[in-house]
């Protein structure tokens, strides 16, 4: 028997959601089995960055930095409608004017902090912060503005700050295209036989879990202790979605433009290494 694989992937709902059916034995992994390591998105990111995770979630922004050695799965992927990140403040003010303004993004890599340079290439002043510490900043003044997202979105108003741009229906309306937030990648060299049977158990695993939504409920509040019931039901309602189980052809053109703007932009290097991983 083959070593485990390791397996990265956060503790937001939607994920332990999606990955609950695969890290517990219920649905055939083909013999493969998994450490499972959960940590937040933008540390997930790095360690893609840096190599160290066989398998795991990531930013689709994260993506674009590390296609020599992973490729996408196409089960498993956060990618919808009206679910993009919010740019938020403590007073409604004019986009015009934030340019010049200390923006908190929830980490270099995220989508978030992608979509927000292609929105405005001239926003500079950006302040990384895990994504749960930024509505506290924009709160207490430390920044002027801040890009939530995951749960945030639910929950901003309660903290008395207002929506400034919508960054989902501005790449909606740019695009037609629905906004691609993070996929789970592969590591190449696992080869392609591993791979696809990687790919099969994600996909075995978001069916199971959205047929028998009940059965990672304990698992999924023990890593999201802080969070109501409701939120937690209304986030994996907007995250977890039939691009879950298999991106298809629109998602993957998503995905494609979002690389390519990203690319076109500098942000990005360029490759020619086909999206995915098999």
């Amino acid at each position: 028997m083959r070593d485990p694989l390791t397996l990265g992937f956060s503790p937001c709902p939607n994920d332990t959601f999606m990955f609950y059916p695969l890290v517990h034995g219920l649905v055939d992994t083909g013999g493969l089995c998994f450490n499972e390591r959960l940590e937040d998105v933008e540390t997930l990111n790095r360690l893609a960055v840096q190599g160290v995770l066989d398998v795991t979630k990531v930013s689709y922004a994260a993506l674009g930095h590390i296609r020599e050695e992973y490729g996408l799965l196409r089960a498993g992927s956060a990618l919808g409608r009206g679910c993009g990140p919010l740019v938020v403040a403590r007073e409604p003010f004019d986009l015009s004017t934030l340019r010049g303004k200390t923006i908190a993004i929830p980490g270099r890599y995220t989508t978030a902090h992608l979509l927000l340079r292609l929105f405005d290439p001239s926003l500079a002043l950006f302040l990384e912060m895990p994504f749960h510490e930024i509505m506290d900043a924009v709160m207490t003044g430390r920044v002027d503005a801040g890009v939530i997202i995951h749960e945030s979105r639910f929950t901003y108003r309660g903290f008395g700050l207002h929506e400034l741009l919508d960054l989902g229906s501005w790449w909606e309306g740019e695009t037609g295209l629905p906004i691609p937030l993070g996929g789970i990648v592969a590591r190449r060299s696992l080869g392609g036989a591993t791979i696809t049977v990687i790919e099969r158990a994600l996909s075995a695993a978001v069916a199971y879990a959205r047929d028998n939504p009940a059965a990672a409920a304990r698992y999924i509040r023990e890593h999201a202790q802080e969070m109501s019931p409701e939120v937690c039901a209304a986030h994996i309602g907007l995250y977890v979605n039939d691009f879950s189980k298999e991106l298809g052809d629109e998602g993957e053109r998503a995905i494609a433009e979002l690389l390519r703007r990203a690319e076109r932009a500098g942000v990005v290097p360029p490759s020619t290494l086909p999206l995915f991983a098999v």
